[in-house]
C-alpha cells in the first residue's frame, strides 16, 4: 500500500498538474467496496478484442514463449475515473495460466512509469491467480484517480512457462502500440522495465474499467481491421475510435463516453478466419462489456473481399447478419448504430475488389441509411468516397492500398461523427 502524500511530498516529485490527479491512497478492499457502492458505478475505459494464437513449437526461443517473464502492457484510457479494475483473460487457453503478480501505474515514458502513481493489483485479495482455460479473471478495484486519454501500464508477472504446452495464447495481434516484454524476473512495478523485446500484441488484456458517479454509458465499436487502426501510425493512437473519445471529451455539455475498440484485423461478420465472426464473438466483445449503452457496428467488407473458398454473400445475407446483431444488442437495451462500408477499389489484396462485390456493398449501403432498423446511423462512406470516382478513397484519406484509410482519414471518420447518436436517456 502506498500513503497518503501531502501536497509538499508531490511538488517534490515534480509530477505533473495531470499526474497528481494519479494519486493512490491506502485502503482496504473492504472499505473501497463501500466506497463504490455509494453512488459508483463501473464503466469500461479501454478494451480490446481477442484472437487464439497458437503456440510457437518447442525449438521455438522467442521471448514470446513467456517463462518467468513480466508483461508490460500500455493502453489508452477513453474516459477518466476514481477506482480502476483490470480484467485478464485465458479465454482461448486450453491449460491454466498462472499470474504471479500485477501492477498498474500511470507510464512516464516509453517502458517507464511514474512510481508514486501506481499500485499493486491482487486478485480476491491475493498477489496472484491461476487462470482456468477459457475463462477471465477480474482484479480487485484499486483506488486510483485515471484520467481521461492518457497511458497507463498494465504489469503481469508469468512466472511458469507457457511454451511447452500445447494451449493457445489468447491475445489482441496488430495493437499498433508497443508493449514490452522483460528480462526473466518478477519486474512489476519496476520503475524502469528492464526491456528484453517488444510487441506490438496485447496478451492476457481484455479490458480496464473504472468508476464514475455521473451518469456515463459506454460505446463500443465492432469491426473490422478499419475500426481496429490498420495503417494508422503506431503508438499514436490515431484509430477512428481514439479520436472520437477525443471529441466526446471535448463536448461543451460535459457528457462523457468510454469507448471500446472491439475491432479485429480480417474479421467478417458471417465466417470465422481472423478472429471469430462477429455472430459468434458479439456477446463477448460487445455484450459482455460493463457500462455498454451503444454499439457501432461497421462490418461487412471482408465478407465481401475474404471470401477464400467460400461463396460471396449477397445483399441479402449481410442484411440477415446485422439483423441478428440488433436484435441480440436491443434484447440488452443497447442502441446499435449501424455505418455504412468504406469505397474499396483498388484494394492491394489479390483480388479483394470485384464489380459484384462493390454492387453489393452499394446495396447494403442503401439500406444502411434508408432501413431505420438501427437506432442511428454514421455515413462514412459519404465522407470518404472520392466524388470523381465514388467507389475509390478520397487519396488524401487513402493509407495507400485503397482500403484502409490514413491517420487523416481516420481523424475525418470521427470527426463527421454526430455525437448526439450517443445521448443517454434521461
Amino acid at each position: 500500500m502506498l500513503p497518503r502524500r501531502t501536497a509538499t511530498a508531490r511538488r517534490a516529485l515534480g509530477i505533473s498538474t495531470v499526474a497528481f490527479l494519479l494519486t493512490v491512497f491506502s485502503a482496504v478492499p473492504a472499505v473501497i467496496a463501500q466506497e463504490i457502492q455509494r453512488g459508483a458505478h463501473w464503466v469500461g475505459t479501454w478494451a480490446t478484442a481477442a484472437v487464439a494464437r497458437p503456440q510457437p513449437p518447442p525449438t521455438d526461443e522467442s521471448p514470446l514463449g513467456l517463462h518467468d517473464q513480466t508483461l508490460r502492457q500500455i493502453v489508452h484510457t477513453s474516459i477518466g475515473g476514481d477506482h480502476v479494475r483490470v480484467v485478464l483473460s485465458n479465454v482461448f487457453g486450453t491449460a491454466p495460466l498462472e499470474v504471479g503478480a500485477a501492477h498498474i501505474a500511470l507510464r512516464a515514458s516509453e517502458a517507464d512509469i511514474v512510481p508514486a502513481l501506481g499500485t499493486s493489483l491482487t486478485f480476491s485479495g491475493n498477489p496472484g491467480i491461476r487462470i482456468p482455460a477459457g475463462a477471465v479473471v477480474v482484479t480487485d478495484p484499486v483506488r486510483l484517480l485515471v484520467p481521461p486519454l492518457v497511458d497507463l501500464a498494465i504489469d503481469v508477472y508469468l512466472p511458469g512457462e507457457s511454451s511447452p504446452t500445447p494451449s493457445r495464447l489468447t491475445i489482441h495481434g496488430g495493437a499498433r502500440q508497443t508493449s514490452y516484454v522483460s528480462r526473466p524476473g518478477d519486474h512489476t512495478g519496476a520503475t524502469s522495465f528492464p526491456v528484453l523485446t517488444t510487441t506490438e500484441s496485447w496478451l492476457f488484456l481484455a479490458r480496464v474499467e473504472v468508476t464514475l458517479r455521473q451518469p456515463t454509458g459506454a460505446i463500443v465499436a465492432i469491426g473490422d481491421s478499419i475500426t481496429d487502426g490498420y495503417s494508422s501510425t503506431p503508438n499514436t493512437n490515431s484509430r477512428w475510435p481514439d479520436y472520437l473519445a477525443q471529441r466526446l471529451m471535448a463536448r461543451p455539455d460535459g457528457a462523457r463516453m468510454g469507448v471500446l475498440n472491439a475491432g479485429i484485423d480480417g474479421n467478417r461478420i458471417l465466417s470465422g478466419g481472423m478472429g471469430l465472426s462477429a455472430l459468434a464473438r458479439f456477446d463477448r466483445d460487445v455484450l459482455v462489456q460493463t457500462g455498454v449503452t451503444h454499439v457501432v457496428v461497421l462490418l461487412g467488407i471482408n465478407d465481401l473481399g475474404l471470401t477464400r473458398q467460400e461463396p460471396r454473400p449477397s445483399t441479402a445475407d449481410l442484411i440477415a447478419g446485422h439483423r441478428q446483431l440488433i436484435a441480440r444488442a436491443h434484447a440488452r437495451g443497447l442502441k446499435v448504430i449501424g455505418a455504412t462500408l468504406l469505397p474499396f477499389e483498388g484494394a492491394t489484396f489479390g483480388d479483394y475488389w470485384t464489380a459484384e462485390g462493390e454492387a453489393t456493398r452499394q446495396q447494403f449501403n442503401e439500406w444502411v441509411r434508408t432501413s431505420g432498423e438501427h437506432d442511428g446511423v454514421i455515413d462514412f462512406d459519404a465522407t470518404l468516397r472520392d466524388p470523381a470516382h465514388p467507389t475509390k478513397l478520397l487519396p488524401q484519406y487513402d493509407s495507400g492500398d485503397h482500403l484502409h484509410p490514413s491517420d487523416i482519414g481516420y481523424m475525418a471518420m470521427a470527426a463527421m461523427i454526430d455525437l448526439e447518436l450517443f445521448d443517454l436517456e434521461p
